[in-house]
């Protein structure tokens, strides 16, 4: 098995459980702050299983900017892409957002924005912490 395929699937598996939580944790919220919140068997369990996947998904599309022979072109595409189509996916399969034309165009412009504004984030760091340990080795 090629192995981009094996670090895609153990960090999707490390970390899959974290979206659970997280979700177990927004309904308790909810429970507490809005009155009369309840949901179905169905509802949660819906829920369970696709921020699962989300998560899932999430911590293995790490392993996209990690392959050398990809072009960064190649590399944002694919992460940007596989996040967008499950975040996408999580929000309307559980309700979260409607499906509207409008609502999805929204709803892509700020996942785009932020996605984006976190890529630069790290990609200049990391460029500066890289330009730093250069310089020290020279």
């Amino acid at each position: 098995m090629n192995k981009y395929v094996k670090d895609f699937l153990f960090r999707g598996l490390l970390f899959a459980g974290v979206g659970p939580i997280i979700l177990g944790i927004i309904y308790y919220i909810l429970s507490l702050t809005i009155g009369g919140f309840s949901l179905s068997g169905g509802d949660v369990l819906l829920g369970i299983i696709s921020i699962y996947i989300l998560a899932f998904v999430q911590a293995g599309a790490t392993v996209f900017p990690q392959i050398d022979h990809w072009s960064l072109g190649k590399s944002l595409a694919c992460h940007f892409g596989s996040l967008y189509l499950v975040y996408v996916g999580a929000y309307l399969v559980n309700s979260w957002i409607p499906f509207e034309p409008m609502i999805l165009l929204v709803f892509t412009v700020i996942f785009s924005a932020i996605f984006f504004s976190v890529w630069l984030t790290v990609f200049f760091s990391v460029k500066a912490v890289s330009k730093k340990l250069n310089a020290k080795l020279k």
